[in-house]
């Protein structure tokens, strides 16, 4: 099966997680001053950590299905339990800002990055498998070092949210760097192809 359609749907949904993101942040209706806005800081930053984290994902799934060429159902079926678990964004995101960063909030938005990691990494291991370990997407992502460490990240911001939220949402807050300073694995791998054709 061609990519085409998998692409097109996953975007739509990405766009539709970050509309439902946004829509959460409510406009404040006391004295119209700059102060009233104070209340609506916590939601305000676990949105912008993530609408970061959402569009990594959108730019790392463009980026792995533009090393690929097609699809079988194995390969829907894992991209929408990735996009399932994208979807979970949103209320953890809402859960824990409106709840000013409490443990319980905190430990399950981790969950939902654990769940998008764990998901991701399924995509990408079905989708090496069907193309092969030659593949372009097999020589780009490698060892997937950055995954592997996001995903380390997340299962000890989990428990560590009952000891200190704060050393979680660094936790959350250094995954996102690392994957924020963009990977060029695939970049670099589709370069190469281009130049020696």
């Amino acid at each position: 099966m061609k990519k085409g359609r998998i692409e097109a749907f996953s975007d739509g949904v990405i766009a539709i997680i970050i509309t439902i993101m946004v829509l959460e942040l409510k406009v404040p209706h006391e004295k119209n001053e700059l102060k009233d806005l104070m209340p609506l800081l916590p939601v305000f930053l676990s949105y912008v950590l993530s609408f970061i984290y959402v569009g990594i994902y959108w730019n790392n799934h463009h980026h792995m299905f533009t090393a690929v060429n097609r699809v079988n159902g194995s390969v829907l079926w894992a991209n929408l339990h990735l996009l399932f678990w994208l979807s979970m964004i949103p209320f953890a995101t809402a859960w824990m800002g409106e709840n000013h960063f409490a443990p319980a909030p905190v430990a399950i938005y981790g969950g939902v990055l654990l769940m998008n990691s764990i998901a991701y990494f399924i995509l990408m291991s079905i989708l090496v498998k069907h193309h092969g370990n030659e593949s372009l997407l097999a020589k780009a992502v490698g060892s997937d070092l950055k995954g592997k460490l996001s995903t380390a990240c997340y299962i000890l911001a989990i428990p560590l949210a009952y000891v200190s939220t704060w050393i979680s949402g660094g936790l959350f807050v250094l995954v996102a760097l690392i994957w924020l300073i963009p990977d060029r694995r695939i970049e670099n791998v589709l370069h190469d192809v281009e130049d020696e054709a």
